[in-house]
């Protein structure tokens, strides 16, 4: 729960804090991000997964703005949002602290079940 809780306080952030540029809102997000798997992970897969995550996603973003299903007010850097993928890398996290969790949930159900039969 905690996880979620700085995830929605990190896309809470870049969207009500304002910054002089966008520069200061990218590598501030890209710390809290970092800091958001430095804290509640630390695994390599998990950072493999958030960058991973971060690529693909603002790709497929990047593949909708081409095609004009979608346009952004004020690109910034290479005609995407700059802190698009610092919000990717961090739910990549996220999702995949949740994933571990239910993961291990279901092993400790399934070893129950097999320890009363």
């Amino acid at each position: 729960m905690r996880c979620v809780a700085v995830f929605v306080g990190i896309n809470h952030a870049s969207a009500k804090v304002d910054f002089d540029n966008n520069i200061q809102l990218s590598l501030t997000l890209a710390a809290l991000s970092i800091g958001l798997w430095w804290t509640f992970d630390r695994s390599r897969s998990g950072f493999g997964l958030g960058v991973g995550i971060a690529f693909l996603a603002t790709l497929v973003t990047q593949l909708l703005v081409y095609n004009g299903v979608y346009q952004y007010t004020s690109p910034d850097f290479l005609y995407v949002r700059s802190w698009l993928p610092c919000i990717f890398f961090a739910g990549g996290i996220t999702m995949g602290n949740i994933g571990r969790q239910l993961a291990m949930y279901e092993c400790k159900v399934i070893a129950e079940k097999s320890h009363q039969e």
